[in-house]
């Protein structure tokens, strides 16, 4: 059994996209749909980092702001 070499890699060169309009447009709808659960997602855990900070460093303000809140 012999092993041969891997083979250099080529050079691949794309010269156009030929994608029908409404195919393009049901893939942006198909995006922004999937973008919603994903922003959901991501203000709940920037949500949780702001609520740990906030517990964290909140009393460091306390003295500065405390009248106003």
């Amino acid at each position: 059994m012999s092993v041969q070499p891997p083979a250099a890699p080529h050079r691949v060169a794309i010269a156009d996209i030929d994608i029908p309009f409404w195919r393009m447009v049901a893939i942006l709808i198909k995006w922004a749909i999937a973008a919603i659960p994903a922003t959901i997602v991501l203000s709940i855990i920037f949500g949780i980092i702001a609520a740990i900070l906030g517990l964290l460093f909140g009393g460091m303000f306390g003295g500065m702001m405390g009248r106003w809140l």
